[in-house]
């Protein structure tokens, strides 16, 4: 079992930056897969950026080149670095890691202002 904490969100304007970070309970080291997804208003949850253990990642086509996760083992956090944001970025940004179960945090809200 693993507890998550994300953090990092807030109010942006258009092309502007935020940092999101998710912090584990645990060491992280043993969790194969960790990432994010987000959920805007009347929409569904939608996938954002996974990270494996080795290192490989996965993005959703609508955020590649603009957005980098990363995982810091040694500080049980992953980050989600996001850049050029847009309007449609807007959304509660969720942190899960996939073991026997999905974990998940509660969610920290980006809202992107034209």
């Amino acid at each position: 079992q693993v507890q998550l904490v994300e953090s990092g969100g807030g109010l942006v304007q258009a092309g502007g930056s935020l940092r999101l970070s998710c912090a584990a309970s645990k060491s992280i080291f043993s969790i194969n897969t960790m990432g994010w997804y987000r959920q805007a208003p009347g929409k569904q949850r939608e996938l954002v950026a996974v990270m494996f253990r080795g290192g490989s990642t996965n993005y959703a086509d609508d955020v590649k080149g603009r957005f980098t996760i990363s995982r810091d083992n040694a500080e049980n956090t992953v980050y989600l670095q996001m850049n050029s944001l847009k309007p449609e970025d807007t959304a509660v940004y969720y942190c899960v890691a996939v073991m026997n179960y999905n974990y998940w945090g509660l969610g920290t809200q980006v809202t992107v202002s034209s």
